[in-house]
């Protein structure tokens, strides 16, 4: 999935410079822009079929991911049956639709959440600078100097295991990137003529935050957040393998 987004992010930008994603976010794709780039098109196409093969998983799954079939245990698959494999015979295809819809929703509640939390904290570190700034900045290098893989391990170690505890494991490895990334926007939009305006003429810091700062962040903001989820998709199905996320016989993100 980060490679479609990828993709799709790449060619739609080409030759036109990052002006037109943000205008792209926040006006829409128009269905000229997508029909006349074919491999924006595909991209577009495979992520649709994922995601709805994903939330229309109970419709589509013609067995039960979690029965087990040991009366054909050493029986091979045969076309036109059910693709049973593995020691207890259960259905494949099933459990890879139901691990799809496990992984795609851990994945885009994780980005939302620590995309929220990141814009939080990356815009008062930004517009209000000084000691605010070094503290917040700080605490960003701090979860960023550890590897991901091992910090989630960490944080959900210590938790029960289980769908939240990976989720909020991911929010929390996560979010400091995001929070750099708004920093960064923050120091640049700040500086703008009409934010400067914007405090001449007596507009409150909360004004400034969220209706001229946040506005104009936002659609690269989205992109970033959505070029994560395939990160998180993998986090997520590494967690399952050690057993922190989903547990047995839950289908994890991975059959």
């Amino acid at each position: 999935m980060n490679l479609i987004v990828d993709l799709s992010y790449h060619f739609l930008d080409r030759g036109s410079g990052s002006r037109r994603v943000a205008g792209a976010m926040t006006s829409g794709l128009s269905y000229k822009d997508i029909t006349g780039n074919l491999p924006a098109l595909l991209a577009s196409v495979i992520l649709v079929v994922l995601v709805l093969t994903a939330l229309m998983g109970p419709f589509l799954m013609s067995y039960d991911p979690l029965a087990v079939d040991l009366d054909h245990s050493r029986q091979p698959p045969k076309p036109g049956a059910s693709a049973r494999h593995g020691q207890y015979r259960r259905d494949i295809l099933s459990r890879i639709v139901a691990g799809a819809r496990i992984s795609l929703g851990v994945a885009i509640a994780a980005s939302l959440f620590s995309l929220g939390i990141g814009t939080f904290f990356g815009i008062i570190a930004g517009y209000f600078g000084g000691r605010t700034d070094l503290a917040l900045s700080q605490a960003f290098d701090i979860f960023l100097a550890f590897p991901s893989l091992i910090l989630a391990i960490g944080i959900s170690a210590i938790m029960p295991p289980g769908l939240f505890s990976a989720m909020l494991a991911i929010t929390l490895v996560s979010w400091a990137g995001f929070a750099r990334l708004v920093r960064g926007m923050t120091l640049s939009l700040k500086e703008q003529t009409y934010i400067e305006a914007s405090r001449a003429i007596g507009a409150t810091t909360g004004r400034i935050l969220f209706r001229h700062i946040l506005p104009n962040a936002l659609p690269l903001l989205l992109v970033a957040g959505s070029l994560r989820v395939g990160g998180f998709i993998l986090l997520e199905a590494a967690l399952s393998f050690l057993g922190l996320a989903s547990s047995l016989p839950r289908p994890p993100g991975a059959p």
